[in-house]
């Protein structure tokens, strides 16, 4: 079986990151790829590290020609306006959507951190894709909500922890950094080389990131309870990878929060947990999470430290991962590649 490919939004970080994964999936093909900007053009010619690889031309968006040539279709288009063009096709087709949309399972909490949903009655259904805690729903879904790629990088170390009851459910202190290429692929000033290079800043400072209400949306699930989280994000000079170092209380000793972690990813090909600390350079470019815990010997603070190529376990990749749950296939599929070097 070859398993007919749809991408809106090609030519942007994400749908870019989709065509080079599956370029190399044996069980997957692309038969369709929208851009309104490049509409006509070849896509090797917006994107020319795939001359020679990839040849296909870039179209407006289609429904007829999606529902005709497609068996799944990665939505790649920004908040907003990803829900309007799913509602369209999602009778006929699988829809992995990489934006926010469909993540926030509450409306009122939809609305009050993006805008109106034009498409209600689709939130009941959507699936959060974070595949090594969903994996079983992912399987039976026909829409799946792909996880931020800062959530990404929290939740798979706390979430274990929080069902073991392992730490406590107040004063969970979250310190994230992501490479530029988080903020999209558009021009802008904070994005520029002379602004963002040499530089290290923090930013949304406080309860102002849209992220956080898919985290604490996840955790509470997780734990039973509301979870509330500080959190701040910092852009670092690096193009693609993310680092979160997260702060909990905790009882138990280092190796029982190690162990715990161990437990609930030991058959999960992407998440590994190590006894050193991790950096982005060990998952560049691949689909992996690596993450620690560390115990401080003189209080009951534990620092955790996880990574992730924000790109791909961050984006593309566990969209593909999803994708081969949906399908059928071994998740692993198409993905199993070590990290770019140096």
């Amino acid at each position: 079986m070859t398993i007919s490919v749809g991408i809106l939004g090609a030519t942007g970080y994400t749908g870019a990151e989709l065509v080079r994964l599956l370029h190399q999936h044996p069980g997957a093909g692309i038969t369709f790829c929208s851009s309104r900007q490049y509409n006509g053009k070849h896509i090797s010619e917006v994107l020319e590290f795939l001359k020679g690889s990839v040849d296909i031309v870039l179209e407006d968006f289609d429904a007829a020609a999606i529902r005709r040539r497609c068996d799944v279709v990665f939505s790649c288009l920004p908040h907003g306006a990803s829900m309007e063009f799913i509602a369209r096709i999602i009778d006929a087709v699988k829809v992995v959507d990489l934006s926010a949309d469909f993540r926030i399972r509450d409306l009122a909490v939809y609305r009050e951190w993006y805008q109106e949903h034009t498409s209600p009655e689709l939130l009941p259904e959507a699936v959060y894709g974070l595949a090594e805690v969903y994996r079983d729903e992912i399987r039976n879904a026909r829409l799946v909500a792909n996880p931020g790629c800062y959530p990404t990088s929290v939740l798979l170390p706390l979430i274990p922890l929080l069902k073991a009851g392992l730490i406590e459910k107040t004063d969970i202190i979250v310190d994230s950094k992501s490479g530029v290429s988080g903020a999209g692929r558009g021009l802008s000033l904070k994005t520029h080389i002379c602004e963002s290079g040499e530089s290290f800043s923090a930013y949304k400072v406080g309860r102002s990131h849209r992220h956080i209400p898919e985290i604490e949306q996840e955790l509470s699930r997780a734990a039973g309870t509301d979870i509330a989280i500080e959190f701040t994000p910092h852009l670092i000079p690096i193009s693609r990878g993310m680092l979160s170092t997260i702060y909990v209380t905790a009882a138990a000793d280092e190796d029982v929060l190690k162990g715990c972690l161990k437990d609930f990813y030991g058959k999960s090909p992407f998440v590994r947990v190590i006894d050193g600390l991790p950096a982005t350079k060990d998952v560049r470019g691949t689909n992996r999470c690596l993450m620690t815990v560390v115990k401080n010997r003189s209080s009951r603070r534990a620092t955790l430290v996880s990574v992730i190529d924000n790109l791909t376990k961050g984006a593309s990749g566990q969209a593909l991962q999803c994708m081969n749950l949906m399908f059928g296939l071994d998740e692993a599929c198409g993905l199993d590649s070590v990290p770019l070097f140096p």
